[in-house]
């Protein structure tokens, strides 16, 4: 008899309880992964569900899994399938007794979890279950998942004052071969019919997927580089590899557990310093823990066009303003550049995802779900919870959301990239348009756009929307919607 691991989210050996009460159990293991083609079909509203960025990370990082299971003795096992349907297959094939598995919290993975759950009883094979995506354990909060404050400023006090943050498991030293099976190929990009992504030079940092690559990069930003110290400081920046940890991608797939970051935190401010920077970033996992657990309280309501405040707002599908959107071809440049740097590297910060959601929601009124869906595409560190998480807020239809509230586009760029380093890094037809009016580039005089060798509505286009009134024409509207609890 034998046991299996089914690998998910949690593409990593250490903190991996599945795996540790697998070896508890003293049987011969078998590592699993599925390529699910259902991640690979279209979103609701037409895009590819996983993009040729995030595809990549996955199958490197899923490599990488693979290589460190041989190092330790083992092997993975590669399948491209629904789990339901191949895990029964290997259960009959070789004596499974147990199958073990973290569980997810959203619709589409929970009802692949019980169909594998229904098919598994009906073999009489055991199941063991596991959470193991956040920093806080459910068993250790404060109240129930169905208690859960609506607010994140209640359940970050409740949390940081009554909780406690169990010790991450360690890596095993070794593993049990694996039983005779065929491990299988991995599949490449042109199997789920995508290019390889076009690997930019302007892209802030090159994404390589894996537990190895994942420990690597919170090594050098917290060791190495030195800049846990000052990263309160410097996380709305946009430039550059080293302004904020930008550890989400590897935290996404389960590359990173949040357990090992947060021990590393600890050993960095017994080492070397403790401010508010090195809190901020717990702070960070505290936002990621929260929108699981709000996913895991409310269920499919975060994927509604009324969010979980359940406010029917009439949303727009206007598809002309939504491309220009998604292209960078809006005129306002600080969402441009952040769109185009989303859409040729997978990646925008923090700062720059909010500014072109608010610029979608709340000066287009566009359905806020096209976004969390070209988002979900194309981001590599896209996480199911905080971006459909994020959306809800940022629509003003989350259960922590405060009403009609904007971003000022103008007044970020000029707050956050005041020399205009960002826009120019990606917008290059703007670069020669001095700081102070690059942001605004559609008030440039006829003389002036000549002399800075740019012509509005040509070279860069002219603004699809006017701010100020489109901020008050949506907000008639946002005003009018009704609660539908």
């Amino acid at each position: 008899m034998s046991t299996l691991v089914w690998f998910r989210n949690d593409l990593r050996l250490h903190d991996h309880q599945p795996i540790d009460e697998a070896l508890r159990a003293g049987k011969p293991i078998v590592p699993v992964y599925c390529f699910d083609p259902r991640q690979f079909g279209q979103t609701s509203f037409g895009f590819p569900k996983t993009g040729a960025y995030r595809a990549q990370f996955l199958l490197e990082s899923v490599a990488d899994l693979r290589r460190s299971l041989q190092a330790l003795g083992s092997h993975l096992v590669v399948r491209v399938g629904k789990p339901e349907d191949i895990i029964p297959d290997l259960v009959k094939a070789h004596g499974v007794e147990t199958v073990y598995w973290h569980e997810e919290v959203t619709s589409e993975e929970r009802r692949v979890e019980q169909a594998l759950e229904v098919r598994l009883g009906e073999m009489s094979c055991k199941t063991e279950v596991y959470w193991g995506a956040t920093l806080y354990h459910p068993d250790n909060l404060p109240f129930e998942i169905a208690r859960l404050p609506e607010v994140f400023t209640q359940f970050r006090k409740q949390v940081e004052q009554h909780s406690t943050i169990d010790m991450a498991l360690p890596r095993p030293a070794k593993l049990p071969p694996m039983p005779p099976i065929e491990p299988g190929p991995l599949p490449t990009l042109a199997d789920f019919g995508l290019e390889p992504p076009i690997s930019y030079s302007r892209a802030v940092l090159s994404f390589a997927g894996g537990e190895t690559a994942g420990r690597d990069r919170l090594n050098h930003y917290v060791w190495e580089a030195d800049c846990l110290k000052t990263y309160k400081q410097t996380r709305n920046g946009m430039v550059g590899a080293n302004y904020s940890a930008k550890l989400s991608a590897w935290l996404a797939l389960g590359c990173l557990s949040p357990r090992q970051v947060y021990e590393t935190v600890q050993d960095y401010e017994s080492k070397r310093i403790r401010n508010d920077s090195t809190y901020w970033l717990i702070f960070e996992l505290l936002w990621r823990d929260y929108f699981r657990f709000i996913c895991a309280k409310h269920g499919d309501r975060v994927f509604y066009p009324s969010g979980l405040r359940g406010l029917q707002i009439d949303w727009k599908q206007d598809w002309t303003r939504f491309e220009a959107w998604r292209n960078g071809e809006t005129g306002f440049p600080l969402v441009d550049a952040n769109m185009r740097e989303l859409a040729r590297s997978g990646f925008m910060s923090n700062r720059g995802r909010q500014n072109v959601a608010s610029f979608l929601t709340k000066n287009l009124g566009i359905d806020w779900r096209i976004g969390a869906e070209w988002f979900e595409s194309l981001l590599i560190d896209h996480d199911v919870c905080s971006n459909y998480g994020n959306w809800n807020y940022t629509a003003g239809v989350g259960n922590d959301a405060r009403g009609f509230r904007y971003f000022n586009i103008p007044k970020q760029a000029k707050d956050y990239d005041p020399d205009g380093l960002f826009v120019k890094h990606w917008l290059p037809e703007l670069e020669n348009i001095p700081a102070a009016k690059v942001h605004e580039p559609w008030k440039l005089q006829p003389v002036e756009q000549k002399r800075f060798g740019v012509t509005i509505g040509v070279d860069y286009p002219r603004p699809i929307v006017d701010l100020h009134k489109s901020v008050q024409a949506n907000e008639k509207i946002y005003n009018a919607a009704r609660e539908i609890r």
